[in-house]
């Protein structure tokens, strides 16, 4: 069992998400700007913690150096979170990351089906 297409679809949809109509954002840690297409999907959490590896607030576009070079850049992303989403955020996510989570093929498969339809919908590519 792989979640490999589901990553596939799920990252795309997050880069998407963060960018203007001609798809465009600004990373997620620093104020660069850059195209989907030459960013990565980053994850405050690392994606080796199952139950929030798909987590949409755990996840955002980030440059190359940042998500790489910098190691997430983790305690910006800590800050951006709880910016944006709310002041406990990141400590909820932590939280959440402990929680034992196993997906079955089927949930992935529905998974990777809705992010695909959500790229679509975007109309950006």
């Amino acid at each position: 069992m792989t979640d490999k297409k589901l990553w596939k679809a799920f990252s795309l949809y997050i880069r998407l998400r963060d960018t203007d109509s001609e798809g465009f954002g600004r990373c997620f840690t620093c104020p660069r700007i850059l195209h989907y297409t030459k960013g990565d999907c980053g994850h405050g959490i690392g994606r080796q913690h199952k139950s929030t590896k798909f987590n949409e607030k755990n996840n955002h576009l980030q440059c190359k150096p940042c998500n790489g070079f910098n190691a997430g850049m983790r305690e910006v992303y800590k800050e951006e979170m709880n910016l944006r989403y709310g002041k406990h955020a990141w400590d909820l996510m932590e939280l959440a990351s402990k929680t034992p989570s196993k997906w079955s093929q089927f949930e992935i498969d529905v998974l990777e089906k809705h992010y695909k339809k959500l790229v679509t919908n975007l109309n950006k590519i």
